[in-house]
């Protein structure tokens, strides 16, 4: 496979979110945070498992409806403890904070480069987008949380217009 294919885009991709979440477990300051994190570290492999699959229509698949759930579950639970600011949070307020941004900007990027892929391979799982997309919300939440857990109340910025 060429080293410049959709699938190693998004593979790349998803190797990157792994090490920021790996990273962003080693800073947080929130210690019910870490062991989720390696817990979504594992579900990724599972998920790069699956992309690498040279014939995804074939796969049973290894990434279902029950794990994305359980990604919204977490976020549920994980809302109520938090009143979000009004306006752009500027990410890097804690260290374990930027590097849960950091990861959540990642998942973000491959979840684009999965929707690229799905032009290519009409196989591709369903859930592996929405898994995505859910990730990317349960690690914004988690970076506020940290930056709580941390002392620090994430500024925000307003944007300002000109008339």
């Amino acid at each position: 496979m060429a080293k410049d294919t959709q699938r190693l885009e998004v593979l790349g991709d998803l190797d990157e979110a792994t090490s920021a979440i790996g990273l962003a477990r080693a800073l947080a300051a929130r210690a019910a945070t870490k062991p989720l994190l390696a817990h979504l570290q594992r579900e990724l492999f599972a998920l790069m498992a699956e992309v690498a699959a040279p014939d995804a229509g074939t796969l049973s698949a290894r990434m279902g409806a029950e794990t994305v759930a359980s990604l919204e579950a977490d976020i549920d639970t994980l809302q109520p403890e938090l009143t979000l600011p009004g306006g752009f949070i500027l990410p890097g307020d804690s260290p374990g904070a930027g590097a849960l941004d950091l990861a959540r900007t990642i998942v973000r990027r491959a979840e684009r480069h999965l929707v690229a892929l799905s032009r290519e391979d009409e196989a591709l799982n369903p859930h592996l987008f929405r898994y995505l997309n859910r990730l990317s919300s349960l690690l914004f939440l988690l970076a506020r949380l940290d930056d709580n857990a941390a002392g620090v109340e994430a500024p925000t910025m307003a944007i300002e217009r000109e008339d």
